[in-house]
């Protein structure tokens, strides 16, 4: 399989750079679609909240399923069954007229999804250990791309051939991912469980692998960290004087800073990790963005705050791809499909939760203390690695997580 390793990483980059774009091309816009398509009126943040949420939180909860049968049948069969799936329930979205079925078809879309877990668990099996960080550093670029560029091409669809075409957009867009997928990637020599597990036993086992455990809840911990500002940036830049007209502008700005610092800094992060270890690499993108969260309450300028953004990205750009690098170290090969899913189902948990407690903490609280809050909660997580990261991780994914390492990242 390592043979063919070079070749996977490119083609499943593509696949998860279109199936990204897809996803920021038509559900930004989930509001205006409902509204203006679908005459959703009364309680539109409410329904929109619904029709976002449902698919994360149907994701979550159906992603342990998808691990275990990945890990019987292979990664490359979720690759097409989540890929084609999703082109068809992208299609569906485009032609339903009724809100009630429209988030009947986001609740589908995430119980089918799954493409991009597949494709990092794919990537991290199939590279050779000495190249996993790396690969996976390139596969978080390819996220990190489709959300910087899916908002743009969005807007031009939505804006010139109407937002029910913007959901035909994402459709052909994942049929790419999947045709790709289903004709370029290779797993030759996959060696399938001979039954499918169950999802309560998969969690005992995750529960049993104190290193999992850990991975798990710190990329639960990160992604809230990005989710829980989601619903504030905008608010944030407004009340810095940036005039409403040109808010969106300046807010995609801002949201696209984080993206391009990933793009720029992941896989760099990857190869450092792959030579210093890379509970190293997490430990200094937590302190790092933790710090740049906090730097962040001192900013009363729109410039300033965009280049601490960016500064912050390109610490977080360390987070996921060393977690996930971690992940395929502290577990067993014929385990991996699984323990990414069980990755998906915290991460998706985040995305959900993030949004719904940064909405309401910003309503009763300056929306410049969530900064700090936030960053105390990444310099937590930093220290805890720092402290534990010897007693918890193995010397192959910790090299040497020490008190200097601490002290020459901060």
């Amino acid at each position: 399989m390592h043979l063919y390793w070079k070749r996977n990483l490119v083609i499943l980059w593509i696949g998860v750079l279109f199936c990204s774009m897809a996803y920021s091309v038509s559900i930004p816009f989930l509001p205006i679609f409902l509204n203006t398509e679908m005459g959703v009126n009364d309680h539109l943040e409410l329904w929109s909240g619904i029709a976002f949420g449902v698919t994360f939180l149907a994701s979550a909860l159906i992603a342990p399923f998808w691990g275990s049968l990945a890990d019987k049948y292979g990664r490359k069969p979720m690759l097409i069954r989540s890929g084609f799936s999703l082109a068809v329930l992208y299609l569906i979205c485009a032609l339903v007229t009724d809100p009630y079925v429209f988030v009947g078809v986001r609740l589908f879309q995430g119980l089918l999804s799954g493409f991009i877990p597949a494709a990092i668990a794919l990537v991290g099996t199939g590279s050779p250990e000495e190249k996993t960080g790396y690969a996976l550093g390139i596969m978080a670029t390819a996220g990190a791309t489709g959300s910087i560029i899916g908002p743009l091409i969005g807007g031009v669809v939505s804006h010139y051939y109407g937002n029910r075409n913007a959901f035909f957009f994402s459709a052909a867009l994942v049929l790419v991912s999947a045709l790709i997928a289903t004709f370029g990637a290779r797993e030759d020599s996959f060696k399938g469980t001979s039954t499918r597990s169950h999802v309560r036993d998969d969690i005992k086992e995750a529960i049993a692998n104190r290193p999992l455990c850990f991975l798990l809840i710190l990329a639960g911990l990160s992604t809230f960290s990005v989710m829980i500002l989601e619903p504030l940036i905008t608010v944030y830049v407004l009340e810095m004087g940036v005039d409403r007209s040109r808010a969106s502008l300046s807010s995609g700005i801002v949201f696209s800073a984080v993206g391009i610092a990933a793009v720029l800094m992941a896989p760099r992060w990857g190869r450092i990790g792959g030579r210093t270890g890379f509970a190293h690499v997490l430990l200094i993108g937590l302190i790092g963005s933790g710090i740049g969260n906090i730097l962040q309450f001192f900013i009363t300028n729109f410039v300033g705050f965009g280049a601490l953004r960016f500064g912050y990205g390109l610490f977080y750009a360390s987070v996921m791809p060393a977690i996930n690098a971690m992940t395929v170290e502290v577990t067993k090969s014929e385990f991996r499909g699984r323990a990414f899913s069980l990755s998906q189902s915290a991460t998706q948990l985040a995305t959900m939760a993030g949004p719904l407690i940064g909405g309401m903490l910003g309503s009763w609280m300056p929306i410049r203390w969530i900064f700090v809050l936030n960053g105390g909660i990444l310099l937590l997580a930093a220290l805890l690695l720092g402290v534990k990261g010897k007693n918890v991780f193995p010397v192959s994914a910790r090299k040497n997580v020490t008190d200097q390492d601490i002290h020459s990242a901060g």
